[in-house]
Formats: structure tokens, sequence, C-alpha cells
């Protein structure tokens, strides 16, 4: 029992998800006594692979506590989800007793380890001592780190202008350490839109990533009001490198940063796709036009067959005029999902922002609307969901063509 103390580091944040109200009663005094000083949320019912991000908090839980007993069936679903949400999460499975075949089943899953009914103290020593070894050194202090994938649906729905006006509102909001990194290698844009220009790109940070430390990362990084900006490249070459990880880029940011928006170029190939999976949250932008919806039903197909979960994608509507183009409710029955926000078209405050090299100023109609994307996601992480409309038969008619 002289380890509790720092088995306890383990966890900061966790989840309990059981619908078995006496499995509950068991546990949650050892949690208390073992975890002083820990934060444990629970939840009586399993969640649905949609809601399980912001049920979670946005990812932020390091332990989650799941029920096997219950409904086996449905919690090893709820468990490979878990898993996939790509954050620093180890679910340790509550089993009703030695069972092989599910224990078995449930580290395929990806279950980090087991409670057996009884729980004991003992158990539970032994259990959280094993996470704490799991555990990398280079966590430490990268567990609160956020990253936010901003996506475009397609080219000129805004997607970059939001995504650079993200980092300097969280940074006003009061994120200490924000990363706003350009990770399109073919048309970024952010030195343009922040008028700066450096001599190091992430192709740079890319290329050296085994002996990044703190020095050579200041001169990679360009600092702009607070929020520390890696660029893309400002040349293309004429054989450009081929990309496809950029956890190498990640994984020290993580190290360093509280907040990380990745202002990607597109949803497509693996480059894209690597920073959807290491996002926690990945914000798809599109405009309130036929052509970006359609581009925007395409996003949401492709990033469904490459094993991005729907629960972490956010939907923005951009640019959004009520009178112009299809209405809030509409796009998210057509597109199978709720609207996360609508920003209003605001063409004068965001051309003279972009002509000055500055933030959208908050008290804007755009930079109101901004301001309650990073409340809701700073806060609370998870979108509200919206009405929809039912006279859409001519519409989904459209949609279900692109299928």
């Amino acid at each position: 029992m002289q380890n509790r103390d720092s088995r306890a580091d383990v966890l900061r944040r966790g989840v309990v998800i059981s619908p078995n109200s006496r499995m509950v009663r068991e546990l949650a005094p050892l949690l208390e006594s073992h975890l002083v000083g820990s934060s444990i949320n629970f939840i009586n019912s399993y969640p649905s692979p949609r809601d399980i991000s912001s049920a979670l908090g946005g990812g932020s839980p390091q332990l989650v506590f799941l029920d096997l007993a219950s409904d086996p069936e449905r919690a090893l679903q709820l468990l490979g989800e878990i898993v996939r949400l790509g954050t620093p999460v180890q679910v340790l499975a509550l089993l009703p007793g030695n069972d092989p075949d599910l224990m078995l089943r449930c580290l395929r899953a990806g279950a980090a380890d087991f409670l057996l009914e009884p729980f004991t103290p003992d158990q539970l020593d032994t259990v959280l001592a094993k996470i704490a070894r799991m555990q990398p050194a280079s966590d430490k202090g990268a567990d609160n780190a956020r990253i936010i994938a901003v996506m475009p649906a397609k080219g000129a729905c805004g997607a970059t202008t939001i995504a650079c006006n993200l980092a300097f509102y969280w940074k006003r909001m009061g994120a200490n350490r924000v990363l706003l990194a350009d990770l399109d290698p073919l048309t970024g844009t952010l030195s343009f839109l922040l008028k700066i220009k450096s001599v190091f790109s992430f192709l740079d940070a890319l290329q050296r990533s085994h002996e990044l430390d703190a020095d050579l990362w200041r001169a990679m990084v360009t600092t702009v009001n607070g929020v520390d900006v890696l660029l893309a490249p400002e040349l293309i070459t004429e054989n450009p490198p081929e990309l496809n990880d950029p956890s190498p880029i990640l994984e020290y940011a993580r190290s360093t940063y509280d907040v990380i928006i990745l202002d990607a170029g597109n949803v497509y190939g693996d480059w894209n796709l690597n920073q959807a999976r290491a996002a926690q949250e990945v914000l798809l932008v599109t405009t309130n036009e036929l052509p970006a919806l359609q581009a925007a039903q395409r996003a949401l197909s492709y990033m469904d067959a490459n094993r991005v979960g729907r629960w972490k994608i956010r939907l923005l509507v951009n640019r959004y005029q009520r009178e112009i183009g299809l209405s809030r409710d509409v796009i998210g029955t057509a597109l199978h999902t709720d609207v996360f926000e609508a920003i209003p078209s605001d063409y004068e405050a965001v051309q003279k922002a972009l002509m000055e090299g500055k933030p959208v100023p908050a008290n804007t109609a755009f930079g109101k609307a901004l301001t309650q994307v990073v409340e809701r996601l700073g806060v609370r992480g998870g979108g509200e969901t919206e009405k929809k409309s039912s006279s859409l038969s001519g519409l989904l008619g459209l949609f279900s063509k692109t299928k």
C-alpha cells in the first residue's frame, strides 16, 4: 500500500460506465479510497458510439472502468469505439467472474486489464500499478493536450480562417500554451493570413523529429500574439516528399502544448486521415451551398470508411446565411449528422482582419459564433442535438445519388 499515492498519479480523471447499480455501489468506495484527488464520473447507461467522445469529456479521462457483465456484446462494441478514439485512455473491463473467453475478447478489443467481481482493494492496487508501469514517461504532463483538426469539405470553405482564429480565441480564453500548425503541404496559407515568414516549416520538424528539443522547436515555430505557429513549406518543390504520418510532430507537440490546432488541406489520404485519427475533435468545415454539402457528405463517408469515428466529427457551416442556401435543420438531416455550429457570413469583418493579418474581433458576428465553438469544445466537448426537418424527400433524393 505504500505506493498508493504514486499509483493515483496515473489517473487525474476517470469514468465508470455501468448500468448495474449494485456493481457501482461496490466499486465506488474502492475508487474513492485508492484514487484520492482524482475526479471520477459515473455513467449509468452505455453511451451510443456516436456520443462516446462527449460522454468521456472529449477524450480527457485517462482511465475508463467499463462494465462487461450487464451486456457483454454492447460493451465490447463500446470498448472498440473507445480504443479507436486515439487518445491516451486505458480501459479496465469489469467482469462478473473468471471467464477466459470473455477476457480474451476484451484483450483483443483493446482492454488494458480486468477487475473481477467481487472487487477487492488488493486487486485494484495490482491493476493500478500495472497501468502506471504501462504509462510512458513522455505522457507525464501531456495528458491534457487537446488536438483539434480543422478540415475543409472542399476548397474555399474558410477552414484556414476558422483554424487560425480558433487558436487565438483559445489563447484569449485562458489556454496557456497553444500551437497552430499548418499541415497542408501544397496550399498552406497561414503565412499569408498572418503576414509572417519562417525559414523552417513542418517538413523540417518532421525530418528532424528524432532530435527535436525545446531549442530546436523554438527555431521551428513563430510566435504571434502568444500563439506558436508552425508553417507549411513556402515553396512547392519539384518532387515533394510523400507524407503519411504526422505523429512525430504531434507527439512532441503534445508534451509541450495545452491545445493544438491543425489546419489540414482536406480529409483525403493517409497524411490527413492520421491527423483526424490523432485529434480529439475533427471540425469539418462546409458552407450551406449544395456543392459544398455534397462534398461534406463524401468527406463523412470517406472518414467512416477509414475508421475516423463519427463521434469526434463536428460539422461547422461557415458563411451561413439563412436566406441563401439550405437551412441548418435541412443540412443536419441530409448529412445524418448534427450541425455543431453555424458561423454567420461576416464578410466585412473577416476581410478587414485578413488584410491586417490579425484575428477577427470577438465582438463581431463571426467572433461571437467562434467564441461559442471554443466554449462548447473546451467546456463540454460535445454537440447538442438539432431538430430535424421532415419534408425533405427531394433533397434526400439528391444526396442519395452520391452515396
